[in-house]
């Protein structure tokens, strides 16, 4: 039995004014006193696509696929803040995308047609640009976080580049995930 690689295709966060802006506002959040798991700066990412388990094999032919991907280097405007599944029952605190969002969903239109032919089910929950930067663990100060979440809900993060499509894998460890790049497509642009 090959070793199952849990993984996914994103766009990492490399800006570090941007993960400082980031930052900045997780120690908001947690200063509302809501039990949070806050996302570490270098786990930053737009996901594009949750592959979930993969085998060693599949990785080559994955890349194949996000080779074929046409794009160039765009600028992704990080701004806004709010969660799933809804503002009155946040259990995923994110980072909206204002600016290069259009971009994001035309590459994920690109990728699922041939993830589809290698045997991946469509995502149940569809394609939303978004960063996440933290999970909520339980009900704890969750009014104290929602008026939080609202009185922020236009915060400005400032711009990335996303130039570089990266299938990740993500190792769970009782600390919180490690993730590694597999492979990287950077097109010029």
């Amino acid at each position: 039995m090959p070793e199952a690689i849990r993984s996914f295709i994103a766009f990492d966060i490399e800006d570090s004014g941007v993960l400082e802006n980031i930052t900045k506002m997780q120690k908001i959040l947690a200063g509302t006193g809501a039990d949070l798991k806050l996302v570490e700066p270098q786990n930053i990412h737009i996901t594009l696509r949750f592959l979930g388990n993969i085998t060693p094999a599949m990785v080559d032919k994955i890349y194949e696929g996000m080779r074929k991907v046409q794009f160039t280097p765009f600028n992704v405007k990080i701004q806004g803040l709010g969660s799933f599944p809804s503002q009155r029952n946040p259990r995923v605190v994110w980072a909206g995308i204002r600016e290069g969002s259009v971009q994001l969903r035309g590459i994920f239109e690109q990728l699922e047609p041939f993830l589809r032919s290698l045997g991946f089910a469509p995502d149940p929950k569809g394609f939303s640009p978004h960063l996440t930067i933290a999970r909520v663990r339980s009900g704890r100060n969750k009014a104290q976080l929602i008026k939080c979440l609202m009185e922020n809900a236009n915060f400005e993060f400032g711009t990335v580049k996303a130039n570089c499509l990266r299938l990740k894998k993500s190792d769970l460890t009782p600390k919180g995930p490690v993730y590694t790049t597999l492979r990287e497509y950077c097109p010029q642009g």
